[in-house]
């Protein structure tokens, strides 16, 4: 990509796999153009005052870089409200598996081995879709 590199960005910022969406227009931007690409999303709603969500953080940076076929995306509920209400998230951390722009998996809690576990399946099956 063009830009990459350059050191325009801070370090720790080049080497995120994340996005954070900060606004509805970034939301849909981003799942409109995964859906596109056939790429599977990836999204953890968390919230700032939730400590198990921001604990979780990087755990979500380093299944990003193991799925690098997948976005990654994360979502502040109170930053960008009307995106959490859409998907239905009611508690802090929410994993939400994505294709075709609709959500078809859903994980509430820190639970660092099962979403690894569903993430993995769920990325494989679309290798398989996409082969």
């Amino acid at each position: 990509m063009e830009g990459e590199g350059q050191g325009h960005v801070p370090e720790q910022q080049n080497k995120s796999r994340v996005v954070k969406v900060d606004s509805v227009e970034s939301w849909d931007f981003y799942v409109s153009q995964a859906t596109n690409q056939g790429c599977p999303i990836v999204v953890h709603f968390t919230a700032a005052w939730c400590m198990p969500s921001v604990a979780m953080n990087p755990f979500f940076e380093e299944l990003a870089s193991s799925y690098p076929d997948a976005l990654f995306l994360t979502v502040d509920v109170d930053e960008v409200k009307e995106v959490a209400t859409k998907l239905e998230i009611k508690a802090m951390p929410t994993f939400c598996l994505m294709k075709d722009g609709g959500p078809v998996d859903k994980l509430v809690g820190a639970n660092p081995e099962e979403i690894r576990k569903r993430i993995d399946s769920f990325v494989h099956s679309f290798r398989v879709y996409t082969a």
